[in-house]
């Protein structure tokens, strides 16, 4: 099984690292793919949409790219990210906003067309908000709302996610957190 992990933070050794590593480190021969998207190049989207009919995007080679590939051989997808502002990094953005046309296509209508039925994906969010007031003031709904339609509209079915609230200050996760990470490790299987 080949498993693509996109870390949509900029610490590599941060609490949305920690609650990937939970889900992707036990699982047993699976072949690991992993990204942090700080260390991408990625140049932004300009709208163009030409690769709605080329299949691809047109900017020069980047590594955008690499990632689309990446997307198009993995089986499953475990993807995290911080709530910046309500919403999913401007890193993981930018990535996404570039391979639309790995993720789905359309028809001649417009009607999105899924590029990875069947395959399955894991989200993970944290945010420094306390709960209830996260989910109160749709700080880890939002950005859960925008994996799961960027991940709906590409066809892959979600088995689960890993939510984490109140992390300012905090040093440690709890091993409820990471044991649950395991276990959505398995599902992917």
């Amino acid at each position: 099984m080949r498993i693509l992990v996109i870390n949509g933070s900029p610490r590599k050794k941060g609490t949305i690292a920690t609650m990937l590593h939970s889900i992707v480190d036990h699982i047993e021969r699976a072949d690991v793919h992993w990204y942090d998207v700080n260390d991408l190049k990625v140049r932004p989207c300009t709208g163009c949409m030409r690769c709605r009919t080329t299949g691809t995007c047109i900017l020069p080679e980047d590594d955008a790219h690499k990632i689309a590939e990446e997307m198009k051989l993995c089986d499953a997808l475990v993807i995290g990210t911080p709530v910046y502002w309500g919403n999913i990094s401007g890193q993981m953005k930018l990535v996404f906003d570039r391979i639309v046309p790995t993720m789905m296509s359309e028809s001649k209508r417009g009607i999105p067309i899924p590029l990875h039925k069947g395959k399955k994906a894991v989200i993970v969010t944290a945010c420094t908000t306390i709960w209830p007031i996260s989910v109160l003031f749709r700080q880890t709904t939002n950005a859960l709302h925008a994996m799961k339609e960027i991940l709906h509209y590409s066809g892959f079915k979600i088995t689960g996610k890993l939510v984490m609230s109140g992390t300012k200050g905090r040093t440690f996760i709890p091993q409820r957190i990471l044991d649950k990470g395991q276990r959505l490790g398995k599902k992917l299987f």
